[in-house]
C-alpha cells in the first residue's frame, strides 16, 4: 500500500513539475533581484505543508529577514514552492559540485524526500540511548576515533596536504621532553609532542579567511557575554597577520567567519519555533564558497572550520558543515560532537570587552575557607537535584538558586569562587557551562558534573591534573567525594589550575599559549591527525 501511494504521488509531482515548465533559474523578484524569490502559486498539494526558507542565489547571503520578498501565500508554503527550491538547490549543488545530503539524484527523488519529511515532521525524534561517558574512557576514545575521522581522498594532490603529512611525522616523533620553563608538565597529555606541534603551527600554519557574507551574521564579532568565545576568535583570526594569507591557494585551513549567537538571535522566529531557517542560511553560505572557490569541493570541507559557542551550533551544522572542523562550546558526545575531529571551544565569559583579563586570581590554598560553592539558575534537571541535595544543607557546602543575589551574603558571585577550594559547574540544558572556566580564571579546582562533556583543549590536555569529575548520578554525594580528596592532591589540582590559566585568556592582541593560539592549535592538530 506505501508503495502504491508512493507512485501515485511521484507521478502527480511529475505531472506538475512538467506542466510548469521551470526554467534553468527560478526567477528572483524584480524589485529585488539578489535577495528573494516569487513563490509560484498553485493549489497545495499537501495540507500543512512545512515552511520552508528562501533561496537567496550563490552571491548572495541572507542579513535581514526583513529583506525576504515573498508572495501572500508565504505561510502556506506548498509542495511546489519546495519543489522550486530543491530545484535551484539542486542546481546549486552540480554548479558547485556539492554531493547532496540524502543521496538523492535529481529533482524527483529530491521532492519525494521532501514528501516524506514533510508527512513525517511531527513524529517524536527517536534518540539513541547511550550509556555516560567520562573522561577515563574519553581518553580511549581520542585516539580510536583519529583513526575513523580520516578524511576521504581530495579531488586533486595540494602540496599543502605533503607540508601537513611532514609535519604529522615530526609531531610523531618529537624530541623527548621532561621539563619546561613556560610550561608545567603535569597539566599535558604529552608535552613533548604539543610542544613541537604547536612550534610547528607558529612556523608554517596559513589560514584563508573567506571575505564573502554580510554582516551582523558574518565578520561581526560579539565580544560580551557568556558566547564571547567566538567572537573573540574572529576578531583576532581577521586581523592576524601571522597565520592569515591572502592567497587561498597557499591555505592550510580555510576560516569560515559567523557568529551562530547572532545567527540564532537574528533570525529565529520564536513565534513557530522553527530553526529551518538558520540552516538554511548557512547552507546557502557554503552554497557561495563552494561555488566561487574549488576548496570546499576539493575535501569536502574538511581543512575548513568554524568556531561557535551558541547551544544550537551542533545541530545548526551537523549537516551542511559535517565534513568540517567544529569547534563548539556544547562539545557533547550525546548531540553529534566527534572526539578526535571537532574541538572543544572554551566558554569564557566576558563582562568587560576592553579588559577581558580584569580580576583574575583568588586567595591562596589555604585561605579557602569554603570546600565548595554554586550559584546559578535551575536550568536542566541536575541542578534542581543538586539543589534539593545540597541548598542550605550544610555550612561546608555553599549551594545557591536563582535567589543567591538576593541572599543574606556580604560576598559577590566572583569573590565566593576566589574564597572557595572547589567550585561547583553542573551541567544546564546543555553540558557546557561558563563555571569551568570562571573556575579557572578565580584559582578554584571545577568540579565538573556533566556526562558526555567533552572539555577544552581536551586533545592537548590533561584535565584529571587540575580539576574534578563527579558523575551526574553522584550528587548526592558530592560532599563526601570532595572530603575524600586528601590535601597534598588538592595543593597539586589547584597549582594545575594556576599553571592551566593562561591557555584561557584572552588577550587584544594574541600571546603564546593565549585562549586563541590554543583554540588555533586545537584546530590545526585535528587536521594534522585526520589526513
Amino acid at each position: 500500500m506505501f508503495v502504491y501511494m508512493m507512485v501515485i504521488i511521484l507521478v502527480a509531482v511529475v505531472a506538475v513539475l512538467q506542466s510548469l515548465a521551470f526554467p534553468s533559474k527560478i526567477a528572483f523578484s524584480s524589485a529585488h533581484p539578489p535577495l528573494g524569490i516569487t513563490f509560484i502559486e498553485k493549489a497545495s498539494l499537501i495540507p500543512e505543508a512545512p515552511s520552508f526558507p528562501l533561496w537567496v542565489g550563490k552571491h548572495s547571503l541572507l542579513s535581514d529577514r526583513s529583506k525576504f520578498i515573498t508572495s501572500s501565500t508565504t505561510q502556506q508554503t506548498n509542495i511546489i514552492d519546495v519543489a522550486a527550491q530543491e530545484f535551484n538547490e539542486m542546481l546549486e549543488y552540480e554548479e558547485a559540485r556539492i554531493p547532496l545530503e540524502d543521496g538523492s539524484s535529481n529533482l524527483v527523488d529530491r521532492v519525494n524526500t521532501t514528501i516524506m519529511k514533510s508527512k513525517n515532521k511531527n513524529k517524536k525524534k527517536e534518540k539513541m540511548v547511550m550509556p555516560p561517558v567520562y573522561l577515563s574512557k574519553m581518553n580511549q576514545m581520542l585516539l580510536q576515533n583519529r583513526a575513523s575521522y580520516r578524511s576521504t581522498r581530495p579531488l586533486w594532490y595540494s602540496v599543502r596536504d605533503d607540508e601537513i603529512l611532514a609535519a604529522k611525522s615530526e609531531i610523531e616523533n618529537a624530541p623527548i621532553i621532561t621539563d619546561d620553563e613556560q610550561l608545567y608538565v603535569p597539566i599535558y597529555r604529552n608535552i613533548s609532542m604539543f610542544k613541537r606541534s604547536y612550534e610547528l603551527m607558529e612556523k608554517m600554519l596559513k589560514v584563508y579567511v573567506y571575505k564573502e557574507g554580510d554582516k551582523p551574521i558574518l565578520h561581526q564579532p560579539l565580544l560580551k557575554g557568556i558566547y564571547a568565545s567566538e567572537g573573540w576568535f574572529m576578531k583576532l583570526m581577521e586581523s592576524n597577520n601571522h597565520f592569515i594569507v591572502k592567497d587561498p591557494g597557499k591555505a592550510h585551513l580555510f576560516y569560515m567567519p559567523f557568529s551562530s549567537c547572532i545567527l540564532r538571535f537574528h533570525l529565529y522566529d520564536p513565534a513557530t519555533h522553527n530553526r529551518g531557517l538558520l540552516e538554511w542560511y548557512l547552507r546557502n553560505y557554503v552554497h557561495t564558497i563552494a561555488a566561487k572557490y574549488p576548496f570546499w569541493n576539493r575535501t569536502s570541507g574538511a581543512d575548513h572550520f568554524l568556531a561557535a559557542c551558541h547551544d544550537w551550533a551542533p545541530s545548526q551544522t551537523k549537516l551542511t558543515m559535517k565534513h568540517a572542523i567544529r569547534a563548539l562550546c556544547s562539545a557533547d558526545l550525546r548531540n553529534g560532537f566527534r572526539l578526535g575531529k571537532d574541538v572543544s571551544l572554551p566558554q569564557t565569559p566576558i563582562r568587560n570587552p576592553k579588559r577581558p583579563l580584569i580580576n583574575l586570581g583568588g586567595s591562596p590554598p589555604r585561605k579557602r575557607p569554603t570546600l565548595a560553592f554554586f550559584a546559578g539558575n535551575t536550568h536542566g534537571g541536575l541542578r534542581l537535584t543538586l539543589l534539593e541535595h545540597w541548598e542550605n544543607k550544610d555550612p561546608d557546602m555553599k549551594i545557591y538558586g536563582p535567589a543567591f543575589r538576593r541572599a543574606s551574603t556580604n560576598m559577590t558571585y566572583v569573590e565566593h569562587m576566589k574564597r572557595s577550594k572547589y567550585c561547583i559547574c553542573p551541567r544546564g540544558y546543555e553540558v557546557n557551562s561558563p563555571r569551568v572556566v570562571e573556575s579557572i580564571f578565580y584559582e578554584c579546582v571545577p568540579v565538573i558534573i556533566a556526562d558526555n562533556y567533552v572539555p577544552p583543549f581536551f586533545e592537548v590536555l590533561n584535565w584529571e591534573a587540575f580539576s574534578v569529575t563527579v558523575p551526574e548520578k553522584d550528587v548526592s554525594r558530592l560532599k563526601e567525594i570532595l572530603v575524600s580528596i586528601p590535601e597534598e592532591k588538592y595543593l597539586f589540582l589547584q597549582k594545575g589550575v594556576r599553571e592551566v590559566q593562561k591557555h584561557f585568556l584572552w588577550h587584544n592582541k594574541p600571546a603564546k599559549y593565549d585562549a586563541f593560539r590554543m583554540i588555533l592549535h586545537s584546530i590545526w592538530f585535528s587536521r594534522v591527525f585526520s589526513i
